[in-house]
């Protein structure tokens, strides 16, 4: 019950993500695929074959690769929060902690592979 739970709240934030652009969307559906999967095989298998988000996780999933779309609509998110928090008039330093959050994150995501390897572009 708490991992459904869990994989409902992170499917509604990655909806929420959607449609707000400073929300991050494929961070809330990847823990949605991890609750899910320890909750019910079902709910995997429906967030697998998403028309929208299916291709992303999966790809997530079997590769560790992240869409060059998704990579600059991540850092261009990033970037605007830490603007906005700056013309917001947030403290040096949580300003500072959070750019420094922000560049680790934007480090980590543009280290990831943008595409399947070739040889498995076609089987998957």
């Amino acid at each position: 019950m708490l991992w459904r739970s869990l994989a409902c709240t992170g499917v509604a934030l990655g909806a929420i993500g959607a449609v707000l652009p400073v929300v991050p969307t494929t961070p809330f559906l990847l823990f949605a695929l991890w609750a899910g999967a320890r909750s019910s095989p079902g709910l995997r298998f429906r967030l697998y074959r998403h028309p929208r988000y299916g291709a992303t996780l999966r790809a997530w999933h079997r590769h560790r690769s992240i869409p060059v779309g998704a990579k600059l609509a991540a850092c261009l998110a990033m970037a605007l929060s830490a603007l906005v928090s700056w013309a917001a008039g947030v403290p040096g330093p949580l300003l500072a902690a959070i750019a420094l959050l922000f560049a680790v994150v934007g480090v980590f995501l543009l280290s990831r592979p943008s595409r399947p390897p070739a040889a498995e572009t076609n089987s998957a």
